[in-house]
């Protein structure tokens, strides 16, 4: 090609279009940028424009397929119609409990038309620093999975955004807690347990100064007091809520106690500790519930596939739950009026019967082997 030959020009159906601006469509429509945006932005009842004036921006936003810049409208509304989700992503192990929680909250964010943004904590020890970072007007609000965010958190948890807490280990000043009744859960399984006939009982609780773990603990003592059913010496024993723990500490006990009666059934602090407990138990030839039966906590999708006994954590309405009630946080923010609703929410749980626990116990206890 010669230098006077001259460039061919742009193919008019090119891929590559710039998006079309506020500007586009006020010279389109021939108004102003200003008169463009009243137009696009104010009700059907406005007086600001000409119904006429609207019909033709709105016309010519139609043609060019004009949609408004999102973070403009947020910072104009000082409103981000977004939500975050802060939780401590700690366990290499698929946490099922928090896909839950999480489904839960975008189901409940979707229903108050918010986007959802999550921010994975890697440790607790971030939060100070995190959270308030998180509130520079990126999101309304925050729900935060909160079961070890125990201490002086109330000096630097931000004022000017509305949080609610999701199981939090303790209850701060005008925030709002949503969580399930764990104490009664505890004590219900066992109860049911004591009913079907089971007296010796292995508790396998969540890990201690954990506010959820202790109260399911405490549910599992309260039912024997009241049953007056002694609990066996060292039969309440602590990990962490992961199957890999549950299946360590159940080996180390089992080994500790080799030649002595096994327990009737095992109460576990939440699913993840029952499986690891039953593999534990099927790798020394124990069969569940053939000789020791086994009930969880929670009933994520993991024991439901299992049918495994547990108590159920209403897991999807607690996330939603703490969503609706963020919203009227905001709101009540927003209009200047005080939030006159309840401080802590706890929800209901239910007792799950599996194939894990069987209608009665063994006849004659077994040896551990």
């Amino acid at each position: 090609m010669s230098a006077s030959t001259p460039k061919p020009s742009q193919p008019t159906n090119s891929r590559r279009h710039k998006l079309p601006t506020l500007a586009d469509v006020a010279r389109e429509a021939g108004v102003s940028d200003v008169a463009a945006s009243c137009a696009l932005n104010a009700g059907k009842g406005s007086t600001r424009v000409s119904a006429e004036t609207r019909e033709r921006v709105l016309a010519a936003a139609k043609r060019l397929r004009y949609l408004p810049n999102a973070t403009a409208r947020a910072l104009s509304r000082q409103r981000a119609n977004a939500i975050g989700f802060v939780a401590n992503i700690a366990y290499e192990e698929p946490n099922l409990y928090f896909q839950e929680l999480f489904n839960g909250v975008v189901r409940g964010a979707t229903d108050a038309q918010q986007t959802t943004c999550i921010f994975p904590l890697s440790s607790w020890d971030e939060a100070p620093n995190r959270i308030p970072a998180l509130c520079d007007g990126r999101v309304d609000g925050l729900v935060v999975l909160a079961p070890n965010l125990e201490d002086d958190s109330t000096t630097w948890l931000p004022l000017h955004t509305p949080l609610v807490t999701i199981h939090a280990g303790r209850q701060f000043q005008g925030q709002v807690n949503v969580e399930a009744d764990d104490e009664a859960g505890g004590f219900g399984i066992v109860c049911h347990m004591f009913e079907l006939g089971y007296r010796r009982i292995l508790c396998v609780g969540g890990p201690p100064h954990n506010k959820s773990a202790d109260r399911r603990v405490d549910g599992f003592l309260r039912a024997h007091a009241e049953n007056a059913v002694e609990v066996a010496s060292d039969h309440v024993i602590r990990t962490w809520f992961t199957v890999e723990d549950g299946r360590r500490v159940m080996e180390k006990w089992l080994q500790n106690h080799r030649g002595e009666p096994l327990p009737e059934a095992i109460f576990c602090g939440n699913d993840d500790i029952a499986l690891g407990c039953i593999e534990a138990l099927e790798a020394r030839g124990l069969g569940v519930p053939r000789d020791i039966s086994v009930a969880g906590f929670d009933d994520t999708l993991l024991a439901r596939r299992l049918r495994m006994a547990t108590v159920r954590q209403p897991l999807l309405e607690m996330g939603r739950h703490a969503v609706n009630v963020l919203m009227q946080l905001i709101e009540a923010q927003r209009s200047g009026e005080p939030y006159e609703g309840p401080r802590n929410i706890v929800l209901p749980v239910e007792i799950v019967p599996g194939r894990t626990l069987f209608d009665c116990p063994r006849n004659a206890p077994l040896m551990i082997p």
